[in-house]
């Protein structure tokens, strides 16, 4: 694993995680109640209601698989069910992660 300022670099295969600073809007902003979501075996804090995509990129997790050729790694991009980059597996099936609302509990396994 590599340091560089302000984030994570993995090598391909293993979790990929960003730390970003302020993403989130704190203060008067009334949330959902948190919901725990399981990464690859890493818990993952988000609110009721919003998407899984939404929810990993607000916990850093911005690649969420690898190019077939290359390797490059590749991540959310349109953000509403048409360009299938945010495939992920969760609870054992293939969906888009922008078109699915986290959940308590829920296993994702990213590609």
């Amino acid at each position: 694993m590599r340091h560089c300022p302000g984030r994570l670099v993995n090598r391909i295969g293993t979790l990929h995680r960003v730390r970003v600073a302020g993403i989130r809007i704190d203060g008067t902003v009334e949330r959902p109640t948190r919901v725990r979501l399981v990464v690859d075996g890493a818990v993952l804090e988000a609110f009721a209601g919003e998407s899984v995509a939404a929810a990993l990129l607000a916990g850093g997790i911005r690649t969420l698989r690898h190019g077939p050729r290359g390797g490059a790694p590749r991540g959310m991009f349109c953000l509403m069910g048409v360009c299938q980059e945010c495939v992920v597996e969760i609870d054992g099936r293939r969906v888009e992660s922008c078109r699915i609302a986290v959940r308590e509990g829920m296993e994702v396994r990213l590609a």
